[in-house]
């Protein structure tokens, strides 16, 4: 049987369809990084060295599958499927997920992640919001057999009853938490205003940096910078430090103290408001004492003023009568000698010696010459008066008056 000659490429072709058929969801490799290398800020290139036997398996991946920040010298994890590339004819890992493994490495890690997130600005204060001083409704990020969330709501309904809990059940650790954590700010910042909570928690206990490993992801700390909602961290013991505590609004050392930040105390509350009215009602009867001062004031300086004006009133009033008693009788002769003045020119006393008062239209005639014969007159005697007419005029015409 003659053997079967294969191009170059269909060689290829058949080793990479063989390649496949491992079951690469159940093959992690693990190795120290070497040659750690990004192309053009899009391909990730790196060698997996096994220490033992000089080894080497060349890896390639994307900077989008890159979740976590890796250098030459870390020892990781990678997840993928091997594949000969037709175009070099090189064997290589095609990475899928990559994970630091031991302290070392993931401490190496955090610091890379922590660096470049932070030259981001993800941690910067500014951005940081205050959180709500009487929430209504809180969201919850944790495990529901976690000992951080049966914390947090005991110390919550201690501390200020009837707040609603909208619980988000995620795993916190393990290669499920990631996504699960992100999903869950996902679906609680996706929620209508009226539905949203007031403010996120998210929260687990302590332990060692592979146990916090998702509350370091990239990922996690991104969804926390873009939530509109404020987040409150709450991740492990107050010695505990992770990546996603840096990004949130408000970083608390234990799930306890995360319930502490969020809802305040009955006992606080209600001696603020003891101390509140305390002082309302010191300043009101402050201010009443300062009004009577001053309606007191008022009231002395107006019986004052009404009690000059009372002497002043007093004084005029004395020499006015004083005056009067001088003045009434020059008055009063003064008047009488008028009185005389006026009767001696009074024309009735004129008229009684037999004189009379011609008028013509009402006004007194003085001259005969104004006066025309057959033009009616007024005569006015001392006791009584009549009407005339004109007859005659010096010498002239009827000697008559009718």
């Amino acid at each position: 049987m003659e053997p079967t000659v294969f191009s170059v490429s269909d060689y290829l072709d058949l080793v990479n369809d063989t390649l496949k058929m491992i079951p690469s969801t159940q093959t992690l490799v693990e190795g120290e990084v070497s040659d750690f290398r990004i192309a053009q800020q899009k391909w990730v290139s790196f060698d997996l060295k096994d220490e033992k036997e000089q080894a080497v398996l060349k890896c390639f991946m994307t900077t989008w599958q890159l979740k976590v920040q890796i250098e030459s010298g870390m020892r990781v994890q990678v997840k993928g499927f091997p594949k000969i590339y037709e175009r070099f004819g090189t064997f290589k890992m095609n990475v899928q997920e990559v994970a630091p493994v031991g302290e070392g490495a993931l401490q190496r890690a955090y610091v890379l992640l922590k660096k470049k997130l932070e030259d981001e600005g993800l941690f910067d204060v500014s951005r940081k919001r205050p959180l709500m001083r009487f929430p209504e409704k809180i969201g919850i990020i944790t495990s529901r057999d976690a000992a951080a969330f049966g914390d947090f709501v005991r110390i919550l309904n201690n501390r200020w009853g009837g707040v609603k809990v909208d619980h988000a059940h995620v795993h916190v650790q393990g290669r499920m938490a990631v996504k699960e954590i992100v999903e869950a700010f996902e679906y609680f910042n996706s929620l209508s205003s009226d539905e949203q909570p007031d403010a996120l928690v998210l929260t687990r206990g302590g332990g060692g940096l592979e146990d916090l490993h998702a509350f370091n992801d990239e990922s996690v700390a991104r969804a926390i910078y873009a939530s509109k909602i404020p987040v409150v961290c709450a991740v492990g013991h107050e010695r505990d430090e992770s990546l996603a505590d840096f990004v949130a609004d408000v970083r608390a050392s234990t799930p306890s103290n995360a319930a502490e930040l969020i809802v305040p105390s009955r006992t606080d509350v209600a001696y603020e408001l003891e101390t509140m009215a305390r002082h309302m009602e010191e300043r009101i009867r402050d201010s009443l004492s300062r009004r009577g001062h001053i309606v007191e004031r008022a009231t002395n300086l107006v019986s004052f003023v009404l009690e000059r004006q009372k002497e002043r009133f007093k004084f005029v009033y004395e020499r006015f009568e004083i005056a009067t008693a001088d003045w009434i009788p020059q008055i009063r002769s003064e008047l009488e000698g008028l009185g005389r003045v006026l009767r001696q020119v009074d024309p009735k006393r004129v008229l009684a010696r037999g004189y009379s008062i011609v008028t013509v239209d009402g006004a007194v005639l003085t001259d005969s010459s104004k006066l025309e014969v057959g033009a009616g007159i007024g005569v006015q005697l001392a006791s009584g008066s009549f009407e005339a007419e004109v007859k005659r005029l010096n010498g002239k015409g009827q000697q008559k008056l009718v």
